[in-house]
């Protein structure tokens, strides 16, 4: 990946498990574009939509059927909800197709970003999760913005985005396509 130029680029670091959240601020480059308090009024919304309700066990103050409470990990319906009350549309890119059918080079009112959800191993593999990530097409420029890392990463070119879009989709992650509506 190439080093940053001089654009202003908003990133966050990661929380506890609040990666979605991180992600979501990062694709949409605002700070408190998305808040807790915002993801947990979608969470819990979901719940009443759902029409197989849990059935509430002292645990259910913690573990939520859409996020942890305590940690805050939340998951692809707070995502996919979050992204539609602002009008975006979420596609689930078929791994079976590669990054190659996806088009980074197209008019950057149209996709807006995309968001990985990758495996990740931490405390020596004894704790195994996923994490959400985000890259951003900023000013011509794809960016890795990733909660994990210390700063923003350039990639040289879409070439390059591919290639890591590739690695990421064989190494069991996936690839979420955020679109912006067109009106």
């Amino acid at each position: 990946m190439a080093s940053e130029n001089n654009t202003r680029i908003y990133h966050e670091r990661q929380k506890l498990q609040f990666c979605l959240l991180h992600a979501l601020n990062n694709l949409f480059q605002q700070k408190d574009a998305f808040t807790r308090p915002r993801l947990n009024e979608i969470a819990a919304k979901l719940v009443l939509e759902e029409p197989n309700k849990e059935t509430w066990t002292p645990l259910s103050v913690l573990f939520k059927p859409h996020h942890n409470a305590l940690t805050g990990n939340y998951d692809i319906n707070v995502l996919i909800a979050a992204l539609e009350d602002e009008g975006k549309n979420v596609v689930w890119h078929d791994r079976r197709k590669g990054a190659n059918s996806i088009d980074l080079d197209g008019a950057e009112d149209a996709l807006m970003g995309i968001l990985l959800n990758v495996p990740v191993k931490r405390f020596a593999g004894l704790w195994k999760s996923r994490h959400w990530v985000t890259l951003r097409k900023i000013d011509g420029v794809w960016y890795d913005l990733d909660s994990d890392l210390d700063a923003p990463q350039a990639f040289e070119d879409s070439g390059r985005v591919r290639e890591f879009l590739d690695y990421i989709i064989g190494h069991g992650g996936e690839v979420l396509l955020v679109l912006n509506n067109k009106q």
